[in-house]
C-alpha cells in the first residue's frame, strides 16, 4: 500500500490549533517574550529537578545575587527572593519593560 504524502505548504484546517499564551516569568510575574529560560530553582548541583519559566534578564539577576547554597534554602517559593530588597527593587524596575527587554546585569558586591 502507498503512502499518501502530505505537502507542508498545504495547511488543514482540522490540525489548525491556536497557539497557547506564553507562561508567565516565575520571579516578575510578568508574560515571557519570545526568549524564555527554563530555570532550576533549586540547582541542579543541590539535587533539584523541577524547572520554571523566566525572563534572561530574572534569571541573571538571581544567579548574579545569590549562590546555590542559598537558592537551595529558598526552594520553588519566589517570595523568599522577593524579599530580598535588591531583588525587590529589580522587579519594581523591569516591571514597566517590555517582555523582550535585556540589559547588561551588575555583579553583587562582595
Amino acid at each position: 500500500m502507498a503512502r499518501k504524502r502530505r505537502n507542508d505548504w498545504e495547511l488543514d484546517d482540522e490540525t489548525e490549533e491556536e497557539a497557547a499564551p506564553p507562561p508567565d516569568c516565575w520571579l516578575c510575574g510578568r508574560m515571557t517574550g519570545s526568549e524564555i529560560v527554563w530555570h532550576h530553582p533549586i540547582p541542579k548541583s543541590r539535587g533539584g529537578k523541577d524547572t520554571v519559566p523566566m525572563h534572561p534578564i530574572c534569571q541573571r539577576t538571581i544567579i548574579t545575587h545569590f549562590t546555590n547554597s542559598q537558592l537551595e534554602r529558598f526552594g520553588m517559593e519566589a517570595q523568599g527572593l522577593l524579599d530580598d530588597p535588591t531583588i525587590a527593587k529589580f522587579v519594581a524596575w523591569v516591571a514597566r519593560k517590555d517582555p523582550d527587554f535585556n540589559a547588561p546585569i551588575t555583579k553583587k558586591k562582595r
